[in-house]
Formats: structure tokens, sequence, C-alpha cells
């Protein structure tokens, strides 16, 4: 799809969940597009994708589809990154990339538009988009750490099937369907595709996500913890995390516990600083049940935060309930809004 004026996008795993929303989310946020190139595998190669009101036909991923594209989103698995992001920079491209492949690489910046914009400039041509998970809670904590100081993190999430694709809401809805009627039904998803077991969903919560790692951490769990320190620029920062996959289509929760270097701080000046703190909207009204829930968070941009308080027995020690859509700030809109962050700061222009 061509315009006149604006960047030549192009979006990597364009029929993907992940994909579709970068797409929505592009025409959401009216981004400057000239040209709009829509890739994917060979087996999807050919479908036809709607923007503004116009059918684009979507084309195989290869090299040579990155000549003349400013700026690539890919969303695609991480072994089409690991193959192809090199070869878009190559060409001048700027990839967003939304998986893990690239996201602890030295050279290569993580980045939070709310929290650590300033890395952009550091790029060599890929720009790792964080972790869904981790992005919510560092959106979060970075108000408080930059007033207050940040001593721990301990953190257990609640995350949605649809961090596992398609196939894992797919089985969530059949299941259930399934367990109400009384019929048996066969796991096949989760906790992890190519695992050896797999469980019930439905009903149920799975403390795993991703594969177990020898120190008894799995994958999900590590991202967390060395994506916040990179992200902050931390490395000494305590984190710790333990991530539960529980029968939520759209929308992950955490209960995060953290401490701060200043003593004296009430519950109140937390949420008075978030309450004005960028991509936060504080719900936190108790006594009329006021909360976060990730029911009501899908399709919003936002990271929500609600039931702050002061630790009982820690003083400088809090928690905090934080929701958000984890296909859009935990994805899509975290990759436009890299894109967006790239044209502000001129890193990136018209050719």
């Amino acid at each position: 799809m061509s315009q006149t004026k604006g960047f030549h996008v192009a979006v990597v795993g364009a029929t993907g969940a992940v994909g579709q929303q970068m797409i929505q989310t592009l025409e959401n946020r009216d981004f400057p597009i000239s040209t709009l190139t829509l890739l994917s595998s060979s087996r999807s190669a050919g479908k036809t994708v709607m923007f503004k009101g116009k059918e684009i036909t979507v084309q195989e991923a290869k090299p040579e589809s990155f000549e003349g594209v400013d700026i690539a989103l890919f969303s695609a698995g991480g072994s089409v990154s690991l193959e192809l992001a090199p070869e878009a920079a190559k060409r001048g491209a700027i990839c967003v990339d939304n998986t893990s492949a690239f996201r602890m690489d030295e050279n290569v910046p993580l980045v939070v538009p709310e929290v650590n914009e300033e890395d952009l400039k550091l790029h060599n041509g890929i720009i790792a988009n964080p972790n869904c998970s981790t992005i919510q809670m560092v959106v979060a904590l970075e108000p408080i750490r930059q007033k207050f100081g940040l001593k721990k993190v301990l953190v257990s999430t609640y995350q949605a099937v649809s961090g596992s694709g398609a196939v894992a809401i797919e089985e969530l809805n059949h299941q259930t369907k399934a367990i109400s009627n009384g019929e048996e039904f066969e796991a096949k998803v989760l906790p992890v595709k190519s695992d050896v077991k797999h469980f019930q969903i439905a009903f149920n919560a799975i403390p795993q996500i991703d594969k177990f790692q020898d120190n008894g951490y799995t994958y999900e769990e590590m991202k967390m913890i060395n994506e916040t320190k990179k992200i902050m620029h931390m490395q000494d920062l305590p984190v710790a995390a333990t991530c539960v996959r529980i029968p939520v289509a759209t929308g992950h929760s955490e209960s995060v516990y953290f401490e701060i270097d200043e003593t004296g701080v009430q519950s109140a000046d937390l949420k008075s600083l978030l309450e004005n703190a960028p991509g936060v909207v504080l719900q936190d009204d108790p006594e009329h049940q006021v909360y976060p829930m990730p029911a009501y968070c899908v399709g919003k941009n936002d990271v929500f935060v609600g039931r702050i308080r002061k630790d009982l027995d820690v003083e400088n020690g809090f928690h905090m309930w934080v929701v958000s859509d984890n296909l859009l700030k935990g994805a899509a809109w975290n990759s436009v809004q890299i894109a967006e962050s790239l044209i502000r700061l001129g890193l990136v222009t018209e050719k």
C-alpha cells in the first residue's frame, strides 16, 4: 500500500496475532506511512489484510523484501528474526524485534519508551522489544525508581494464554466447553507445546511458562529478571519472578513487591506519583472496589496499576497490582511506540 508522504514500513509476521495488532495499531495511531509492506512465511503469503480500508497482499519474507524499508516491525518467531533482521538492517531498515532473539545482546538496545527511550540512540539497526510481562512491570516501577530509588523486586505473574498464541486460546475455549459439557479432551499446547507433558488450562493454573532452566527458574522468569536489569541499567538489582499461566484469554496481571531506597514514604506518595506517570492509569480505590482487572484492559494501550499498599513488616517495602493487554503494550503498541520515538528523536527520517 502506497501513499505519497511518510515512511516505508514493513511488518514481518503480518498474519499472526501480534502482527495483526501491529497493523491495527499503526492504523489507529495514523502512523506516517508512505508504503506498507506485509510479510510472512511462504505458508501465509498470498493472504490479504485490510489497512485503512484497502486490501494488502501478504508477501513471503525474504532478504530482498527489505529494500527501501525504513522501519521493520518483526513478530514472526526468533528464528525468522535471527535470519532476516540482520539482512533488513544491512539494507538500511531499523528493525524493532518482538522476539527474544536479540534482547540480551549487549549491542542491541532493549527499550520501553517510558523507561529508557534514550537507549534508542545506541542502536545498530536492531532494537529489541522486551517480554510482555517485563514491559508492564517496568512502566509501573520506573517513576518510583526515579523518585525514591529501587532496592529489590519480587513478582508473581498471572499470565493470559494469548502469550502462547492463538492455538492456546483455542485450547482454553475448547477445554472450557468440554469440561462444562462433561466431555473428554486432550491437552496438547500448554504449558509448552514442544515439552513432553501438557496440562489442562481451563479451571486451572499452571506454574510453568516456557521451559525450565538448570537453576529451577523457567525461561520466562529469567527473561523478566534479566530484562528488568538491562532496561533499568541496574545489573545488581535483586529481582525474582514466578510466572503462572491462568485461564484468561488476554491481559497479564502481576503482583509486584518492591523495596525502595528512601524511608518515610507512604502509599499515598506512590499513588500521586503514578497518577501522572506516562503510560500508567491508576485504578486504586479499595473502598469502592476499584482496581485493575484483565477483562477490562483488553484493547487499551496503558498499564493499569492498583492495590498499592505499604508492607506491614518492611519499612520501605510496598505491594502493587499491575495489569495490561499483553498483545498491545506487551507487544504491538510498545513496538509502534518505539517507531514513533525513532521519528521524534530524529533517528529515522523520511527519504
